[in-house]
């Protein structure tokens, strides 16, 4: 049998059964439903904060998106009345596209729904982290919002979270009218909130860190970053397109130059974006793993999570000359010399 919620009022010493829908009481998924949820987001959670709605997916439009204090994406989808066992598969389509987004495309989809930058908006809710040490969207949950739930899809969801601790549950909210005429909204999950932070505890993937340059031969390197700078994710991108360019063109790149550059080259509208595209940029270059991006490219540290100063290794200038050349980019100046920076 499907989960459901019922809801009864005590009155003269009798239980009587309150039986209202949103619909007998005036109110709409998408009119009110949706804007309870907006403004108080800890009825789905106390550790989530909503940054988008209605965002263009490669799948459709996702109701609401948001984020939990651990940085992962929360993809909330809801439903007037039954969660049917096919909403899963649409959530994790919606899923699958947003655990591509970066930081920068997580900022563009805050700002657009709140007029604020990603870090300031959520400068409040993450209390005593800092904005650069957290794993932004790591993993990904998926919450499912509705009144009542097919028993298969209860059942999915149990296995998926038992077996695989896959970030999957079901919020059940319950529209009550009294008989007094008040309005009220209950709620039970189908996974318990502890047991969903629990899990979630476990699955942050932390991303080892490291400032050590790689040791790679000459040729090993250069296959590594000419295959890292063809990539299509955004951040590879902007390497290639900005941070090498102006490397090229001068001893040392600071943070303002790169800034500047994002802004000209459009990748940015102000100097708000440029600041979280270059922590993104940043945050990539101390991947532990990318010790062949720290071969080339050396920085100053100003702080743990702060670099300035970029520079390409003297040695390895014409080889990321002929790089850029074999991949179409870079500009005429960033090719022929350096000038000192201002």
């Amino acid at each position: 049998m499907p989960t459901e919620i019922r809801v009864w009022q005590l009155g003269d010493g009798k239980l009587i059964r309150l039986e209202s829908t949103m619909a007998e009481g005036g109110r709409t998924e998408t009119k009110d439903l949706q804007q309870w949820i907006k403004y108080c987001p800890e009825i789905l959670g106390e550790d989530i904060r909503i940054i988008g709605e209605n965002v263009p997916t490669k799948s459709g439009p996702l109701d609401l998106l948001g984020l939990d204090n651990l940085g992962n994406a929360v993809i909330i989808e809801l439903k007037r009345d039954l969660v049917p066992r096919e909403a899963i598969a649409q959530a994790m389509d919606y899923a699958s596209d947003v655990a591509s987004w970066g930081l920068d495309k997580l900022d563009e989809v805050c700002r657009d729904y709140t007029d604020q930058t990603l870090d300031t908006y959520l400068n409040e809710f993450l209390q005593d982290q800092k904005f650069e040490d957290i794993s932004w969207n790591t993993s990904q949950r998926i919450l499912l919002v509705g009144t009542i739930v097919e028993e298969p899809l209860q059942r999915m969801i149990a296995w998926l979270s038992d077996n695989y601790e896959v970030g999957v549950n079901v919020v059940l909210l319950k529209y009550i009218r009294t008989k007094s005429q008040d309005e009220l909204i209950a709620r039970t999950m189908i996974i318990p909130e502890q047991l969903e932070k629990d899990r979630s505890l476990r699955q942050q993937r932390r991303i080892p860190m490291s400032d050590e340059p790689g040791s790679y031969e000459q040729e090993e390197l250069s296959t590594r970053l000419k295959n890292y700078l063809s990539e299509e994710r955004a951040t590879p991108r902007r390497i290639a397109n900005v941070l090498l360019p102006l490397c090229l063109q001068h001893v040392t790149a600071t943070r303002d130059m790169i800034k500047a550059e994002l802004i000209k080259q459009k990748e940015a509208e102000d100097e708000g974006k440029a600041g979280t595209i270059l922590t993104t940029i940043s945050r990539e270059l101390g991947i532990e793993q990318r010790y062949f991006l720290r071969q080339v490219i050396r920085y100053d540290k100003l702080s743990a999570w702060e670099k300035e100063n970029y520079r390409i290794e003297e040695r390895y200038r014409d080889m990321i000359k002929d790089i850029l050349k074999k991949l179409g980019i870079g500009r005429e100046e960033a090719t022929t010399g350096y000038a000192e920076a201002e």
